[in-house]
């Protein structure tokens, strides 16, 4: 799914609408936020607010020494100004204020309810920078080091929806920006602020996932490739579409292959590969599918003994443990209980 977020009044949605939002930036708004966080820490605004498609833009653009805003030109970070310390003096203001159970309480309405997926997500766009951008350690030590300087523009929503950021905030500029933009680099002299992504695909669970292009793709193509929160090749993704039996199998990647065979469809694999039953019983059949260097994947085949309107009884496939031995074993180990306890007056 992509989406272009309109981004409302302080409240949790509004924030988790801000770190999900894709399209153009608002660059107006966006500088408005820069320049009064600088004011709201006392500093002079940056001389020049330069523009990035993608994170990856931005620590290209930093990181060229002989670039138009090398460490000379642009000064020292100042994100311990206008991030950091605001942030710590409405944390220690609001703890002080509402004491600790009242904090607690409001950081797991607000904050708390965001934070595992934004920073979950912060987390894949480092470590896709570091691949893609650093060849050697030396490289991957300052690749490192300019990631420190950042602030997370929209990422940041989590902590930042534990806050009031309204007009006279310590806060209302990054908050600007966080509603306005991605993330955005603070010097003395320059500042860079990126572009939102264009894509953005998750599932239910809020991890990156898309079986048929990037799950997150930003205006210069800067992108990662995800199934299910994790990281794939691009060209992997490609190959889906053509899978067979043979082809899964030579797989080496053993978290590749579990992908392969998720996307394939276990009962479609094992019906082509010629797979057998290994045991029977009353709670329906288990199958096993040995993989090279990896563990076996064994499944339960349980027919619903309710018929659907047409008649027909639904058969579901669950995946169980390696050390199964019966489907009785495989389908308790689902409801979390010992086989002998399992006995169900009727099945549903």
């Amino acid at each position: 799914m992509t989406r272009t977020a309109e981004v409302g009044a302080d409240t949790t949605d509004g924030w988790r609408a801000a770190a999900a939002a894709t399209g153009p930036a608002d660059r107006a708004a966006a500088e408005n936020g820069v320049r009064l966080a600088y004011r709201a820490a006392g500093l002079p605004a940056p001389e020049r607010i330069v523009w990035a498609d993608s994170p990856r833009a931005a620590v290209r653009l930093l990181g060229d020494p002989d670039g138009a805003w090398g460490t000379h030109v642009r000064g020292r970070s100042v994100r311990e100004e206008v991030r950091s310390l605001p942030w710590a003096a409405e944390r220690a203001r609001l703890h002080g204020q509402l004491g600790p159970l009242g904090w607690g309480r409001r950081w797991a309405s607000t904050g708390g309810r965001l934070w595992e997926n934004t920073e979950r997500l912060a987390d894949r766009i480092r470590a896709g920078l570091v691949d893609e951008l650093a060849e050697d350690r030396a490289e991957e030590a300052e690749v490192r080091l300019l990631l420190l300087d950042a602030v997370l523009g929209q990422h940041d929503a989590a902590w930042l929806s534990a806050f009031d950021t309204g007009a006279g905030s310590p806060l209302a500029g990054p908050a600007a920006v966080a509603r306005s933009a991605g993330w955005w680099w603070p010097y003395e002299r320059l500042a860079v602020v990126c572009e939102r992504p264009v894509e953005l695909h998750r599932d239910e669970a809020g991890r990156l996932d898309r079986a048929d292009g990037p799950a997150l793709a930003f205006p210069d193509g800067f992108a990662l490739h995800a199934w299910r929160g994790m990281p794939v090749p691009g060209e992997f993704l490609a190959e889906l579409g053509a899978l067979t039996p043979e082809r899964i199998r030579g797989e080496e990647n053993a978290e590749l292959r579990r992908v392969m065979l998720e996307h394939y469809g276990y009962e479609r694999y094992l019906d082509e590969s010629g797979a057998e039953p290994v045991h029977r019983d009353e709670a329906g059949v288990l199958w096993r599918i040995p993989l090279p260097d990896d563990e076996d994947v064994v499944m339960v085949e349980v027919v619903n003994s309710t018929p659907e309107p047409d008649g027909t009884h639904r058969t579901y496939w669950l995946r169980v443990p390696p050390d199964t031995r019966t489907p009785r074993q495989g389908v308790a180990w689902t409801f979390g209980i010992h086989p002998e306890a399992y006995a169900p007056l009727r099945e549903t």
